[in-house]
């Protein structure tokens, strides 16, 4: 069973979420929050699987109440999803260097909502990889600009090669292929970079990759 918490400010939206998530057999909703300190302070307590965040809510918006829950250990495991109006809200970009795992749309259609819900749940990343590189390329320079290669010296070159085509947003499929692996190989590859890396997801090592200057905005 996937554990759900949503934190809207609008009662409609997480009435319609709520609906459309435990009609299913596999999902539950276990809390609501109509701000980002009730949201903090609900998860802490119920410790969900996935958080539906919205960005703008009032006492604490989304923005900050990510930055509390993924700085939090005990939360290790709660996977946060910025659901927002606009598809390229710098405020999302941002929440996904802090450690969301992706972002939706309002108008997202049911099925693709239950789906983000469940990779989320996964551990993979919500974003596809080449919107996670688009996005984390609008903010990667000015939000990080001194790039920290030693936290690459827990990684293998096999790995860092990995790592890198991760950045650019390749699938496991695409990495094998390009590497001359097999995607298992490839998915186990990306599996032990996240361990060495402590990464939540395959978002953040987009993150890292940029971060540390193995991969550079723009180039290929």
């Amino acid at each position: 069973m996937i554990r759900v918490l949503l934190a809207d400010d609008q009662h409609l939206v997480r009435a319609g979420f709520r609906a459309l998530l435990e009609a299913e057999d596999d999902l539950e909703v276990v809390g609501e929050a109509a701000t980002g300190r009730e949201a903090v302070e609900v998860a802490r307590r119920t410790r969900p699987d996935v958080v539906l965040m919205d960005i703008r809510m009032p006492d604490g918006d989304g923005l900050w109440a990510t930055g509390e829950l993924t700085a939090d250990p005990d939360l290790a495991g709660t996977r946060i999803v910025m659901v927002t109006t606009f598809e390229l809200d710098d405020y999302v970009a941002q929440a996904i260097l802090a450690g969301a795992s992706g972002f939706l749309v309002k108008d997202t259609e049911p099925v693709e909502l239950l789906r983000a819900v469940r990779v989320v749940a996964a551990g993979d990343a919500l974003l596809s990889p080449g919107a996670t590189r688009r996005l984390i390329e609008r903010v990667a320079g000015g939000l990080r600009p001194a790039p920290d290669a030693e936290a690459l010296r827990e990684l293998t070159e096999r790995e860092r090669e990995v790592l890198a085509l991760v950045g650019h947003g390749l699938t496991n499929a695409e990495i094998g292929e390009r590497l001359f692996l097999s995607p298992l190989t490839a998915k186990t590859h990306v599996s032990r970079i996240m361990t060495k890396l402590a990464a939540r997801d395959r978002v953040h090592l987009v993150v890292v990759a940029y971060e540390t200057g193995l991969v550079q905005p723009g180039r290929q």
